[in-house]
């Protein structure tokens, strides 16, 4: 590791824990050099992950839309942001475990779907009238339908 301050390539690692999230290392470390410190960071490296539109247009996948569909499907429900907030770490870490560098939006809408039918399923009912683009009544009633079990 290159110092950032005299630049010499080589430092000796003083201490050595992982980090509040325990999804990186925080290494203290010494310059062979200078004798100044500074601390590195370890991650693991990750697989970028594509999302295949149903036009075909490929995006980065992006949490974030994942967590602001799933709260608007909540809102006014007593569903907290935490639990949200795992629930799409899930979906992530599913699509991540997967090994597909591309997934189609429809595994992610799906996955999305599933976590809802256990979360809320009023919010699940919402956020499948919007992904399934319910065009009548009758399509709703369906859905619900399914819900139940009929």
């Amino acid at each position: 590791m290159r110092c950032p301050f005299c630049a010499y390539p080589e430092s000796k690692v003083i201490d050595s824990r992982p980090t509040d999230e325990s999804n990186s290392i925080r290494r203290r470390r010494e310059c062979l050099s200078c004798g100044k410190r500074f601390t590195t960071y370890e991650t693991v490296e990750s697989v970028p992950l594509v999302v295949v539109k149903k036009d075909g247009s490929r995006q980065s996948f992006d949490r974030h839309k994942i967590l602001n569909s799933m709260v608007r499907a909540c809102d006014k429900r007593l569903v907290s942001l935490d639990t949200l907030e795992k629930a799409v770490a899930d979906i992530e870490q599913r699509l991540l475990n997967s090994m597909e560098r591309e997934v189609p939006s429809q595994k992610v809408g799906e996955l999305v779907m599933d976590s809802l039918k256990s979360i809320d399923q009023v919010a699940y009912v919402r956020f499948a009238s919007v992904y399934r683009q319910f065009q009548d009544i009758d399509s709703f009633v369906a859905e619900l339908n399914k819900l139940l079990g009929k």
